[in-house]
């Protein structure tokens, strides 16, 4: 299937007074059209700086390397009338808190419309009409009527919505959800997920999905990339990277997850706490927190490779297997 976006051995940098900082490293993925693709990790992974160097958003002293290619054009190159151009018009993001990316003093019909007026240039009359659309797509009720609101005004999960309709304001072809149902309550969540799944099928959007909740991405995500350090250490199907995760890291998320049949079980937690761009350990960054750690893993760094089930994984040790023989 085609990529409406490609990325390849995406690398981003953050200039320090000890030096570059590596916070991305040699990170690649298709996205289909019509499709979501979700990005997991634990929190300092470097999800959402992936998807802050595809739009241009990389904070003070951010350097990118690699590519982005979207239809024919990278995205890591352009220049900044051109990037201006294409954030939100083709690539847009649901940032991951609703309450500090929405303004408090400007209403809904303000912010929204603002974007349609700036980027499409429509009439004031024609920015409020596709207002109220967008609102009604995203199931808002009464939608003139939350124009005229402020965002403290409704709930967290209609912010998230709001925030979505803005996104996709402009109709673009690549939405990037940034953590998008991150504190808000199960039925709210499942709503906004619903939301996403169709909006991806009626509109044939592709759909970027950055979360540390695997629960989320196997019940939307198509194909799934985890993120460690920095560094991909599995990606495939979601169906089989939730079933039969291969890469001890992606094995340990899935054990830590609750499960309702699983009684009275205790939970199985990683051990130690994640490794920061700062002090990331030589070879594998996960190998002082893996049991099937063997002596290489702490001098090289595994390559990613495409294993017999279609998907990839950067480890010497297939965990299905060793957990077998121990």
């Amino acid at each position: 299937m085609n990529a409406l976006l490609s990325v390849h051995d995406l690398r981003v940098w953050i200039d320090t007074a000890r030096g570059p900082l590596t916070i991305v490293d040699g990170v690649s993925f298709d996205i289909p059209a019509g499709r979501v693709f979700g990005l997991a990790g634990e929190s300092g992974s470097g999800k959402t700086m992936t998807a802050l160097a595809l739009l241009g958003l990389l904070p003070a002293g951010g350097r990118t390397g690699g590519s982005a290619i979207l239809d024919g054009r990278d995205l890591l190159t352009m220049r900044s009338a051109q990037r201006r151009r294409t954030r939100g018009r083709e690539v847009a993001m649901v940032f991951q808190d609703p309450t500090s990316s929405l303004h408090p003093m400007l209403t809904i019909e303000r912010q929204l419309t603002e974007h349609l007026r700036y980027q499409l240039g429509m009439s004031r009359k024609e920015a409020d009409k596709r207002a109220a659309e967008l609102l009604t797509e995203v199931r808002i009720p009464d939608p003139e009527a939350a124009l005229r609101g402020y965002p403290h005004q409704f709930s967290g999960g209609m912010r998230q919505r709001i925030q979505i309709a803005i996104a996709l304001a402009c109709e673009p072809r690549l939405l990037v959800a940034d953590e998008p149902t991150t504190a808000l309550d199960v039925t709210v969540q499942a709503g906004i997920l619903r939301l996403l799944h169709r909006l991806c099928q009626e509109k044939d959007l592709a759909v970027m999905l950055i979360t540390h909740d695997l629960g989320v991405l196997s019940a939307l995500a198509d194909t799934v990339t985890v993120m460690y350090a920095g560094r991909v250490v599995e990606s495939g199907p979601t169906v089989q990277v939730m079933a039969r995760s291969r890469h001890p890291y992606t094995r340990g998320l899935v054990d830590s997850l609750p499960h309702p049949e699983a009684g009275d079980r205790a939970l199985v937690p990683i051990a130690g706490d994640p490794a920061g761009p700062e002090d990331r350990p030589p070879g594998c960054a996960f190998h002082p927190r893996c049991r099937y750690m063997e002596p290489s893993c702490a001098t090289t760094v595994p390559p990613l490779i495409r294993i017999d089930d279609g998907r990839e994984m950067a480890c010497p040790v297939d965990p299905l297997i060793a957990s077998l023989v121990r």
